[in-house]
């Protein structure tokens, strides 16, 4: 006798092959950042650059992944995603929401949940509070992802990089 232990669970799709850059790209995308963005956060910072990556766990990235989906299916809503908002601990941000207290002042990331626009107030005007330039916004009473690791300075320039 067979048994299968993740047959209620649809199978896993491949469509993020497409999306998928090779290290020469990446390091293409880190260095043009470092010529940009980087100088200005580094002047604006008094020479102090800022954080430059963030990591998330597997287990934590599918756990969250799991919360989303759910989430999504108890509410019948199509087409599940996450965004990925830029951010900056405040200065006397609590040490309890960071995954390190000396992350205080440094940018981070956060991931926000989504789902398929489905609401119309009638067939060509969205409400107010699904209109977004995309075809997914974001479900704004369902919990966040952060507590991200960063590579503050004066690891930020040289680990990590793609």
């Amino acid at each position: 006798m067979l048994s299968c232990t993740r047959c209620s669970e649809p199978p896993v799709s491949d469509s993020y092959k497409r999306k998928l850059i090779s290290p020469a790209e990446g390091r293409v995308l880190y260095d043009e950042y470092s010529k940009t963005n980087d100088i200005v956060l580094t002047k604006y910072r008094n020479g102090q650059p800022d954080s430059r990556w963030y990591w998330f766990s597997v287990e934590d990235m599918e756990g969250y992944l799991k919360y989303v989906k759910e989430t999504a299916k108890k509410r019948n809503l199509k087409n599940p995603g996450i965004r990925i908002y830029m951010g900056k601990y405040p200065l006397n941000h609590p040490k309890g929401k960071m995954a390190k207290p000396e992350y205080a002042g440094y940018q981070t990331i956060f991931l926000v949940p989504t789902a398929q626009n489905q609401r119309k107030d009638n067939e060509n005007v969205m409400s107010r509070s699904m209109r977004t330039l995309d075809e997914n916004a974001n479900l704004g009473d369902v919990e966040r992802l952060n507590m991200t690791n960063l590579a503050p300075p004066p690891n930020a320039s040289t680990a990590g990089t793609p």
